[in-house]
């Protein structure tokens, strides 16, 4: 517990770093912007105005999670962490598809905007989110790889734009800043669609790696005591920690010295599995399952 709550922190101050770039950067975007007379560069403001709230709100639900278990949460606070992800989920598919929406109509109306200013807002861009998304880029928790994409999106929209604001100061194409927008939304959203359906699913309890049932019940069948296995879960709480139990029937009765030794020999055989809770209930023949029916 104590390395998983270092964690936490050192996750904590990294996200907590890239919500002050995020915010200061936005408001810059938006007075570059209406300088620069670039609805790119005012839409992309109004896109890191949704992500400075997305990651400011896993930043207070990273800090939260951190608190230790207590009456309401018996299993502490970690999975407020996996909330904050799936918000930033939606709120970037949500904003993809708004950059798409304004992006699709300028491929009709091509605006021309002021390329001096577009080139130097540009380079700010694709150092400032590049700087955030490197501070993220070694994070672990889930909330930090959604938050991860967010910056990539900025990355990918700011050297687009950079591409955009070269090329037009030789060859008057307009167009291209659409292309490129609609190009790079794409992708992202394409990927982030993909992270958020795994958050979802672990947010709704689904097994957190595929076969992992599977594998802890044929570990636990080739022990010499162990004639069945029943009601057996797995569910994360925060894309890390995973919480296992299970029902084991006995072969036969088992004297006090002898639960003890299966109970260490099954803390053994669960040890690779990296549990942060197992509970593990023992049932001996003809004794009746008490969560059956």
């Amino acid at each position: 517990m104590h390395n998983h709550s270092a964690n936490s922190e050192t996750s904590n101050q990294r996200i907590g770093w890239v919500f002050v770039l995020n915010v200061s950067f936005t408001i810059i975007e938006f007075i570059g912007g209406m300088l620069t007379n670039s609805t790119a560069i005012m839409a992309d403001a109004v896109h890191d105005l949704g992500d400075s709230l997305a990651i400011g709100s896993a930043w207070f639900l990273s800090w939260l999670a951190k608190k230790d278990a207590d009456d309401s949460f018996s299993y502490g606070y970690q999975r407020l962490s996996l909330l904050g992800a799936l918000i930033n989920g939606v709120v970037l598919i949500a904003g993809s598809i708004w950059v798409l929406i304004q992006a699709v109509p300028r491929l009709f109306d091509p605006v021309m905007p002021s390329v001096n200013g577009m080139f130097a807002l540009a380079v700010l861009g694709v150092l400032v989110n590049g700087f955030a998304a490197y501070k993220l880029s070694s994070g672990k928790t889930l909330n930090e790889k959604v938050l991860n994409w967010h910056l990539l999106e900025d990355v990918f929209g700011w050297v687009a734009v950079l591409i955009v604001s070269v090329t037009l100061m030789f060859v008057e194409v307009p167009l291209l800043d659409a292309l490129l927008a609609i190009g790079f939304t794409l992708y992202v959203l394409f990927n982030v669609v993909k992270n958020t359906a795994t958050v979802t699913k672990l947010f709704l309890q689904a097994v957190p790696e595929q076969g992992l049932l599977e594998k802890v019940r044929g570990e636990l069948l080739a022990l010499d005591l162990v004639i069945s296995i029943h009601h057996e879960h797995a569910w994360s709480l925060d894309g890390e920690s995973t919480v296992f139990t299970a029902h084991l029937t006995m072969k036969s009765p088992l004297e006090p010295i002898e639960q003890a030794e299966i109970k260490r020999i099954i803390a053994q055989v669960l040890q690779q599995f990296n549990f942060a809770h197992t509970t593990i209930e023992l049932e001996f023949p003809e004794e009746s399952c008490r969560d059956s029916g």
